[in-house]
């Protein structure tokens, strides 16, 4: 389920994330891109209507680019339905060709997946954060639960043993 947030105190445009993707996959590597949009989904994705948990990234090598799949944007309710965008579609990502050839190797790789994992702005223009991920079996989920309940309790039992 992707989560939205405020950013700093000087802007008030949302950064969109993908919590699920770090439960559900490792991590191991991440790369800002941008994103081409339409008019009526910028203005959505500054309302932070959009819902980045089911999504993933295809990267193609001849031509090279990379393709955002399956995320859903919603439909910007002051728009008139002439100029409405399609809340789920194919959205150009915006990367050099070499790191894209690079992407492309990894997805290569058995299990290896590039995911959606925070869209955000920087310098008034949309970004997203992606990451290739290796999917996580269900006892390393468990095990990463177990790990960080562990840790928050060992931090409850020191701030009341300071307070």
């Amino acid at each position: 389920m992707a989560h939205a947030r405020r950013g700093d105190a000087k802007s008030h445009e949302p950064v969109i994330e993908n919590r699920r993707a770090r439960h559900d996959y490792e991590i191991s590597e991440t790369l800002e891109v941008g994103l081409r949009l339409t008019g009526t989904e910028i203005k959505s994705v500054r309302d932070g209507k959009v819902s980045l948990a089911e999504g993933y990234v295809r990267a193609e090598l001849e031509p090279p680019r990379l393709d955002l799949h399956a995320v859903h944007i919603a439909e910007y309710p002051n728009a008139s339905t002439a100029h409405q965008h399609a809340p789920v579609r194919v959205r150009a990502l915006l990367a050099h060709k070499r790191e894209i050839r690079r992407l492309a190797d990894r997805t290569r790789e058995k299990g290896v997946t590039i995911l959606p994992l925070r869209i955000y702005f920087s310098g008034g223009r949309a970004k997203l954060l992606i990451g290739v991920g290796t999917g996580r079996r269900q006892h390393d989920k468990r095990q990463s639960i177990a790990s960080r309940e562990a840790a928050r309790d060992i931090e409850r039992a020191l701030s009341r043993r300071r307070g």
